[in-house]
């Protein structure tokens, strides 16, 4: 059932993000989305990854009528939002189409405020807006950033992965970035491999204060989300 009540006109607004696939970043935000539905929020959650997890993990079809072409050039997006099986939490699905989202973005002008010019007039239905994103760097990417209010960012406690979290916070300084808080959390994390416990020791010194206490363990609970979906 779609959610319609009134609302705080305060809606926030955070995108699970990493430059770097397979990171666990939509396993975070479903869950995200569920939690914060349960604790009463009025949630939605906008998977805008073309792969579509996020979408399947609640048993919505991954199409939105038109697809992204036409999802940019409406005013009003309401008619793309399914309601799931779930209280208060409503999904924006993906499209497979979303692979052609930043030539679109391009053709739709002032493409790096789009994404919030899309969410904008939603604030009076949700309290969070929760944005599942697909695992680059590109002009939808400098949308997203603008639009959000904070980056959940998912990182493999490995090189690779603090690697993808340097670039992201080096461009987080450019005037194309927007106002969103990077918050990193480590993911996928093994305290049995030597590496893994190194650099959770590490990165959390190299940036003080920027890491969230919150560790994602590489459990086979996640693995079966596919398998156990909502």
């Amino acid at each position: 059932m779609r959610q319609e009540e009134a609302r705080c006109p305060l809606m926030q607004v955070i995108a699970s993000y990493s430059i770097k696939g397979g990171v666990g970043k939509t396993a975070a935000i479903v869950n995200l989305a569920h939690v914060a539905a349960q604790a009463g929020a009025r949630v939605l959650l906008w998977d805008i990854d073309p792969q579509g997890a996020a979408s399947f993990y609640f048993r919505i079809k991954p199409r939105v009528k038109g697809g992204s072409r036409q999802l940019l050039r409406k005013r009003d997006v309401d008619p793309a939002i399914k309601g799931s099986d779930f209280e208060r939490l409503d999904i924006l699905p993906a499209d497979f189409s979303y692979r052609y989202f930043d030539l679109q973005l391009e053709e739709a002008g002032k493409p790096r405020r789009r994404i919030g010019q899309i969410l904008d007039p939603l604030a009076d239905q949700y309290d969070i807006v929760l944005l599942d994103c697909p695992p680059s760097i590109s002009l939808l990417s400098e949308s997203i950033f603008r639009a959000a209010d904070a980056l959940l960012v998912p990182v493999i406690p490995t090189p690779l992965s603090a690697r993808t979290l340097e670039q992201l916070v080096s461009f987080s300084g450019s005037p194309k970035f927007g106002k969103a808080e990077i918050l990193p959390f480590f993911s996928l994390a093994d305290r049995r491999k030597k590496l893994h416990r190194e650099a959770m020791q590490e990165l959390p010194a190299q940036w003080p204060g920027l890491f969230l206490n919150t560790v994602i363990a590489n459990s086979s609970i996640v693995e079966q989300m596919g398998i156990r979906r909502a």
